[in-house]
């Protein structure tokens, strides 16, 4: 039904102007606005269309650093048009960290750190569920939901909240007790589904069929990953509008990958960025205990086997990802690779993150850390080249995988013989 009606059409909604529709990514066809994920021609992932024209009319540097200090400053770039409300606790516009010392450290002598960890929930979640909800409030939706490995859901739970509208996350029967602490104080419906992201997915696919709501990461996914766009886009503006050489990326569904490639295309189209000589280099970084990308990179196929995930990074941790083919397909493209590390890998970059740069990481971080110095130390740059990974959530959220008080703790009386006696100084 690429041309039954949307809810805003039938309500009288706003109307869109610099957003068009949607369009499949493998075949071409267009669908009005609506809450649908996949093409009914191929199957295919739908895609944001935007009129280019009528954003280029409009949009410069000038008009974006005007904007408000939030992700919101690229509200032209977003599938929400400028009459309509959107829900915001802050979003976006998160540090980009000149790491001196951990560059030092791994030969980098232009190394950031786009820290996404300082967002309203702590993760870089709250950028997509503000694109999400917000859309899905405009039309007409009284309930939000999603599928989560725990950061989606402390996301959309806040989000929701904020919104005054039902919510219902589902999430893996194992998921760390500090994000559930941190989504259930806004007082959602928490169904927890005894099994792994890929089963809590597939529930939530059905659901779809029986319940009017709008969940972020199904239906209403290609509003969704539209906020993935942001990260890059802000990249590249506290880079003095410069693009980096590399970019290291978590892999977990697939999807801010794709998005990443998206945002920089924008950039150079759109004359936000002067055309660089060649496109930055996209890599991905994933767990070894959940790893169906990096098998398929290593395989040099794009065909993505399942795994059943076994890795401390729950949040990155998706066995059958979406959009893996297309990770691939980037990476590829633009001379990015895929790596894995190990779940040691994953603590050692947390802490190694920690002591050099003060910033506490969750696992998806340390993957994200632990790839960037596997590859360092395997001589993937010369040291001249700016390289940025994306810090994608704050290690409160999985304070549990390191050492309690580190290495360095000792216990002693309240006297200054004591200290003498155990502590070096």
């Amino acid at each position: 039904m690429p041309n039954s009606p949307t809810k805003s059409e039938i309500s009288g909604g706003p109307r869109t102007r610099r957003v068009k529709g949607l369009r499949c990514r493998e075949c071409g066809a267009e669908y009005q606005l609506q809450a649908i994920h996949f093409c009914q021609a191929c199957f295919g992932p739908l895609d944001v269309a935007y009129d280019y024209e009528v954003i280029r009319q409009v949009i410069s540097r000038e008009r974006i650093q005007r904007g408000p200090a939030s992700m919101w400053r690229y509200r032209d770039l977003l599938p929400i048009e400028d009459e309509a409300p959107i829900i915001t606790l802050g979003e976006g516009f998160t540090p980009l960290v000149k790491a001196d010392r951990l560059g030092a450290l791994l030969g980098l002598k232009n190394l950031y750190l786009k820290n996404d960890s300082m967002n309203p929930t702590n993760s870089f979640k709250d950028r997509v569920v503000s694109v999400a909800v917000s859309w899905a409030r405009v039309h007409g939706y009284e309930t939000i939901g999603c599928a989560s490995t725990g950061n989606l859901a402390n996301s959309v739970a806040a989000y929701a909240a904020r919104a005054g509208l039902e919510c219902y996350v589902f999430v893996p029967d194992d998921t760390e007790e500090g994000k559930l602490i941190a989504t259930g104080v806004f007082e959602p419906n928490v169904v927890a589904v005894r099994g792994n992201y890929d089963d809590v997915n597939r529930l939530c696919s059905q659901l779809i069929d029986e319940q009017d709501w709008a969940f972020c990461n199904i239906n209403v996914r290609p509003y969704y990953a539209e906020g993935s766009k942001t990260l890059t886009f802000e990249t590249a503006e506290q880079l003095g509008w410069e693009l980096p050489d590399e970019i290291i990326i978590p892999i977990a569904s697939g999807c801010q990958f794709v998005r990443h490639r998206r945002a920089i295309q924008e950039l150079v189209d759109l004359g936000l960025v002067d055309k660089p000589d060649r496109l930055p280099r996209l890599t991905g970084a994933q767990a070894a205990g959940c790893a169906p990308v990096y098998n398929a990179w290593r395989e040099g196929t794009e065909q993505i086997t399942p795994v059943r995930p076994q890795t401390i990074a729950r949040s990155i941790a998706i066995g059958n990802p979406s959009d893996g083919p297309y990770v691939i397909r980037i990476a590829r493209e633009t001379g990015g690779v895929v790596e894995a590390v190990t779940e040691e890998e994953i603590v050692d970059g947390m802490r190694l993150l920690a002591r050099t740069e003060g910033i506490f990481t969750e696992t998806a971080g340390g993957v994200t850390i632990g790839t960037l110095a596997k590859l360092a130390r395997a001589g993937r740059w010369s040291g001249e080249e700016v390289v940025v990974a994306y810090i994608t959530g704050h290690g409160l959220k999985t304070p549990e995988v390191v050492p309690l008080g580190g290495e360095r703790r000792v216990e002693i009386e309240p006297t200054m013989r004591a200290f003498r006696e155990k502590v070096s100084v």
